[in-house]
C-alpha cells in the first residue's frame, strides 16, 4: 500500500491500480491535498499498470469541493486555483493508463469534474449527479464545462446549474454520465472486469483512445480525418498490431462476441 496523502489510498494489484478518495466521513469531499494527491499519483503510474481503477471509500464516490475549507481568493488567485484543478485532472485524462471510475452515492460538483475526466464511469443504482455551484453563486472551476458537454450537452449542464436538478443513476445513462450501471456494492467487481479487459488492449490501441481520439473531436472535419489516418497508418505498423492481425487471420483469436 502506497500512500499519498492521509486522504487517498493506492494498491497496486498485478497490472490494475487501485486509486480510492478516503474521506467517508466528510462524504470524500476534495481539499486540495486531496487534489494534489491525485496529480501526484497519475503523474507517477509504477511500471507494469495498464489501467486504472479510481473509486471512493463508503456510500459516497465524492460530494463535491470541501465547502469547509474555502476561503477569499482574489481573481489572480482564483484563477491558479482552478488551473492547478485543470493541471491534476488532465493528469487523468491524459495519463499514461486508461482510468475507469466507480460511482456510488453523491458524485457531486468536483467529484463530478473529476469522474468526467475518467474514460470509462460504473454507476451503481445509488449514484446521482448535481452541479450545485450555480446555487451557491459560483461556477464550475474544475473543468467541468469543457468535459462534461462533451459527455451530457450543454443544455443539460445548463440546466443542473439553473435550476440545480439532481440526476439520478438510471436516467444518467443514457445522459451520457456512465456507460454501465450496476447494482448497490456491484460497482467495484463490474470496473475490475472492465480494466481486465482494457488492459489487454494494445498499448498503441488505449494511447490512442486516451490522447488522440479526444483531440479528434475537438477538431474540424478535415482536420480530424487526417489525423485519423495518421493514427491508424501509426497503430497498424507496431509490432504488436501486425501479430494480433495474424492471430485473428489464422484462427488463433477471439471473434466478436466470443
Amino acid at each position: 500500500m502506497v500512500d499519498k496523502s492521509t486522504f487517498l489510498e493506492v494498491d497496486q494489484q498485478e497490472e490494475i491500480l487501485f486509486i480510492k478518495l478516503n474521506r467517508p466521513e466528510k462524504r470524500n469531499a476534495i481539499n486540495d491535498a486531496l487534489i494534489l494527491a491525485l496529480e501526484a499519483v497519475f503523474s507517477t503510474i509504477p511500471a507494469g499498470v495498464k489501467c486504472a481503477i479510481l473509486h471512493g471509500e463508503g456510500p459516497h464516490f465524492s460530494a463535491g469541493l470541501d465547502l469547509s475549507e474555502l476561503r477569499e481568493r482574489s481573481v489572480v488567485e482564483g484563477l491558479h486555483h482552478s488551473r492547478m484543478w485543470h493541471r491534476a485532472l488532465d493528469r487523468i485524462q491524459f495519463g499514461t493508463v486508461p482510468v475507469v471510475a466507480v460511482l456510488q452515492g453523491a458524485c457531486v460538483g468536483g467529484g463530478l469534474e473529476i469522474a468526467a475526466a475518467c474514460h470509462i464511469r460504473v454507476a451503481e443504482q445509488t449514484t446521482f449527479y448535481a452541479l450545485p455551484e450555480g446555487q451557491r453563486g459560483i461556477f464550475v472551476g474544475g473543468g467541468a464545462s469543457v468535459r462534461l458537454p462533451k459527455l451530457i450537452g450543454m443544455a443539460r449542464m445548463a440546466d443542473m446549474m439553473f435550476t440545480g436538478r439532481v440526476i439520478q443513476a438510471e436516467e444518467g445513462v443514457p445522459m451520457g454520465f456512465s456507460q454501465y450501471l450496476v447494482e448497490e456494492g456491484a460497482g467495484l467487481a463490474k470496473g475490475i472486469e472492465l480494466a481486465k479487459r482494457i488492459a489487454q488492449n494494445a498499448e498503441m490501441t488505449n494511447y490512442a483512445l486516451m490522447h488522440v481520439l479526444p483531440r479528434i473531436a475537438d477538431l474540424g472535419q478535415s482536420e480530424g480525418l487526417l489525423l485519423e489516418s495518421m493514427m491508424a497508418a501509426i497503430a497498424q505498423s507496431s509490432p504488436e498490431a501486425k501479430q494480433r492481425l495474424s492471430d485473428f487471420l489464422e484462427g488463433r483469436a477471439k471473434k466478436v462476441g466470443e
